[in-house]
């Protein structure tokens, strides 16, 4: 699939930006806080209907304003339109003009994505949450019913946090209630997660390899806090002391994570930043090719001012590991990095909220 048109109204800086876009690569280039990255950024959400850079779609609207609207054409084996339109009170998608009931059906008419970025250092340096957005960015593409068991799930979360913070000694009546659905989307998204990371694993650990150029073993382990066999019942039960002390949910699939090693070691203490910046590309270079096997399809690879940092080896390397077939949008601030690999690419300027 590739996007060949990409429309925004009131996002972030732009008040208006109607943009053609190239099937192979696009360089967007220019100062910092120019609005590279947030046309990197309405791209994944009309795509995937999130944002890499937030958590609330609100915080996208332009300035003071109330509203947003993203649009754009996809081109694949048929043409698409996707609109956006997204205001406090609700949003509203559409496919070829037509209303769709929820995001479900959106998305089945959308590309995969995997977003890139200077700062995914934090997959291995970071807590335990971006581990997570990175896995739920993807289970969500790969797995029907996983995007909404994790709404569910957190809707659920919310509800059981409100009961324990709320009276001085917790109904736990009413709190066990919640425990059941969190037990249930919980499954689902724990078992989503145990198979993706299987998945991920063995790719993940030849991009290691083939990036760092030396025999690095990449490990990737996930770590379920649902208990055994996750049992997130007994589990909630035998944590319901500490959940009296702290007023909130200690257990469940809001607080697992990945265990990220090199040659057995955890990489963010024993990893030098170069095997660190390697690994992070490693693992979204493993998220890409995991999607173009499984669904055979290539994503759109949104790739946020990487390239400037990499040294000219690693660069090589992960451009002669990417896809062919992917469409890749790449954002930078200077051009001195550019060799042959990037001759046939479009090259833009974006200079205060324009493209030239």
């Amino acid at each position: 699939m590739v996007l060949r048109s990409l429309n925004l109204n009131h996002f972030r800086c732009f008040e208006s930006l109607r943009l053609g876009l190239e099937p192979g690569i696009t360089l967007f280039h220019g100062d910092n806080a120019q609005g590279k990255t947030s046309i990197l950024e309405a791209a994944c959400v009309l795509l995937r209907l999130q944002s890499p850079r937030t958590a609330h779609l609100g915080d996208c609207v332009c300035f003071s304003g109330k509203a947003f609207a993203v649009g754009g054409r996809l081109e694949g084996p048929a043409s698409t339109e996707l609109r956006l339109q997204y205001r406090e009170s609700g949003r509203r998608l559409l496919v070829d003009g037509e209303a769709q009931k929820g995001g479900a059906g959106y998305l089945r008419h959308s590309a995969l994505v995997v977003w890139m970025a200077n700062d995914d250092l934090a997959l291995v340096r970071g807590g335990g949450e971006g581990r997570r957005r990175f896995l739920d960015f993807m289970a969500s593409q790969l797995f029907p019913g996983y995007r909404e068991a994790l709404k569910a799930y957190d809707k659920a979360l919310r509800s059981r946090n409100f009961l324990l913070k709320r009276d001085a000694s917790p109904k736990w009546p009413q709190i066990d209630a919640y425990s059941r659905l969190l037990h249930d989307y919980g499954q689902v998204i724990s078992s989503c997660r145990r198979v993706l990371v299987e998945r991920l694993q063995p790719r993940a650990a030849d991009a290691q390899t083939r990036i760092g150029g030396a025999r690095e073993t990449l490990g990737i382990a996930y770590e379920s806090a649902s208990g055994e066999n996750d049992d997130l019942l007994a589990r909630l039960e035998s944590k319901r002391d500490e959940e009296m002390r702290r007023r909130q949910t200690a257990a469940g699939p809001h607080r697992d994570d990945l265990l990220l090693t090199l040659n057995g070691m955890p990489a963010a203490k024993f990893a030098s930043e170069g095997q660190q910046r390697t690994l992070a590309l490693a693992l979204k270079l493993g998220q890409t090719n995991l999607f173009l096997e499984t669904r055979q399809e290539a994503p759109v690879m949104l790739i946020d001012d990487v390239f400037g940092e990499l040294d000219p080896g690693r660069r090589n390397a992960l451009m002669a590991n990417w896809p062919a077939a992917s469409q890749k949008l790449i954002t930078t601030t200077h051009l001195d990095w550019l060799d042959e690999g990037f001759r046939d690419a479009a090259r833009l300027r974006v200079t205060g909220a324009r493209v030239e």
